[in-house]
């Protein structure tokens, strides 16, 4: 038996602002240890006795090389990277998946890539469980054992035992509860919470789609036929994905599953018991989180006085707390986020208002990553933008040119090759050159080693949308 893993990597995760960003989400972090939380979830999928092939990632195209480049850091090189133009929730993508697999039978662990599992042997223990019954064309659903009466979740309604087997039946889908009504689900011992996480091969995923959400699974296929390769990822069609109705697995799939008659494929419930955390917001990662003996998650240079119970991420300074308790404090090089523990589910409230205010601080950092490296948004006033700039060995920026600005390049470390106009040269260490207004250029690192700039614009208009790409290595001409 051969298992398939899904990592789904949609979400914006705006309730962990200021370090998940709209292009850069809390995926790609690394809130719990070293690894992102996309690369964990990599890492983990599994099972004991049984062949894992590599991955099939579906991810926005905002993101898509920042993904490839997480992945290939782990070593792990996916089967395809399956690129959504508009994001539409996980039933579509579920779709381009079964589409994507190697044949109907294909027995698929469909894993979201932002969550947290510290527990990664339970989980593939689990996991085996799960594929026993998806391999007999059960659909699976693992539910995480509750360990308090949370209202922040769906929750699943277990039935009866199987038997000769750890899963259950299942009963239903749950709504997020009020607190009696979450009390009560605890002490009944008969739910648990909602992971989103499932198995089931590619074929019944189809089948279900096509019985339940014929829209979705037609306008998903047109999408998934109608696209192409382009260099490591696969480009859906844009225009028929665009088209396809927004929902997810749960919705689509799997309430109407539970409660049709007769049903056309079991649906089973496995329970989870590995230290599982959605990380939907700050709390929740303290939640999950290694804490000192006061009861505090520090990431760091923090410095900690009379403060309890409580998380501070430290970016770029140093952060200090005195006489706090339940309290949430995230510093990062272009904003700093204070709020009270049990109020960090409104989080996105200030995203809300930073995006009406055109903010760039709800899009990006002040670090932004690129195919070939990225920049630092240094300094900048009336006129003028200070840039520092890291070329990948190998790489190169677009040909391109400007309307409104100038541009002042300075050598820190490593070697350019400097397209400007007709001409072609070779900076090193603390050489310099100017590209005009309005002249072709382009920067290349032809070197082993990065390449390391300052870049000064000067000029009546500094965006990054000023850019007019004549070629360029990475599609987005």
């Amino acid at each position: 038996m051969s298992l398939q893993p899904v990592i789904l990597c949609g979400g914006s995760g705006t309730r962990l602002w200021p370090l998940s960003r709209e292009r850069y989400p809390k995926q790609l972090l690394p809130l719990d240890g070293d690894n992102t939380l996309l690369q964990d979830t990599a890492l983990r999928a599994g099972a004991p006795g049984i062949e894992l092939a590599p991955p099939l990632v579906v991810c926005n195209e905002e993101y898509r090389f920042l993904t490839a480049e997480q992945l290939r850091q782990i070593g792990v090189h996916p089967a395809a990277l399956l690129l959504e133009p508009v994001g539409r929730n996980t039933a579509p993508a579920l779709a381009l998946a079964a589409l994507a697999a190697a044949g109907p039978d294909t027995v698929l662990l469909v894993m979201p890539s932002d969550h947290v599992i510290r527990d990664t042997p339970a989980f593939r223990a689990a996991v085996a469980i799960g594929a026993a019954q998806a391999e007999q064309g059960a659909v699976v659903t693992f539910g995480i054992t509750p360990d308090r009466p949370e209202t922040g979740y769906g929750y699943i309604k277990v039935g009866a035992a199987l038997a000769g087997s750890p899963a259950r039946t299942l009963d239903r889908f749950v709504e997020k509860p009020d607190a009696p009504t979450a009390a009560a689900y605890l002490e009944s011992c008969d739910y648990l919470w909602n992971a989103g996480i499932f198995m089931m091969k590619a074929g019944v995923a189809l089948e279900l789609l096509k019985r339940f959400r014929p829209d979705i699974e037609a306008a998903s296929r047109a999408a998934y036929e109608g696209g192409a390769a382009d260099h490591d990822f696969y480009r859906v069609d844009k225009a028929a994905f665009a088209a396809c109705p927004s929902d997810s697995i749960d919705y689509a799939i799997m309430e109407p599953l539970a409660a049709g008659e007769p049903r056309l494929a079991p649906a089973v419930v496995v329970p989870l018991d590995a230290g599982w955390s959605d990380v939907g917001a700050w709390d929740a990662l303290w939640q999950v989180a290694d804490k000192d003996a006061a009861g505090n998650v520090a990431r760091g240079d923090v410095l900690l006085q009379d403060t309890s119970d409580s998380l501070v991420f430290a970016e770029t300074r140093m952060v200090s707390c005195l006489g706090l308790k339940d309290v949430v404090v995230v510093e990062t090089s272009d904003a700093v986020m204070v709020a009270a523990k049990d109020r960090t589910q409104d989080v996105k409230r200030i995203v809300t208002e930073l995006k009406a205010k055109k903010r760039p601080e709800a899009e990006n950092h002040r670090k932004v990553y690129r195919p070939w490296g990225y920049y630092d948004s240094i300094d900048a006033g009336p006129r003028f933008q200070v840039k520092r700039i890291v070329v990948n060995p190998g790489a190169s920026l677009s040909l391109q040119m400007h309307h409104h600005r100038a541009e002042h390049w300075i050598v820190v470390s490593g070697t350019a090759r400097v397209t400007c106009g007709d001409n072609v040269l070779l900076l090193s260490e603390n050489q310099s050159t100017y590209i005009p207004l309005g002249t072709t250029h382009r920067l290349e690192n032809p070197g082993k080693l990065p390449l390391e700039m300052i870049e000064v614009q000067s000029g009546s208009y500094l965006g990054e949308d000023d850019i007019v790409r004549f070629e360029d290595t990475y599609g987005r001409k």
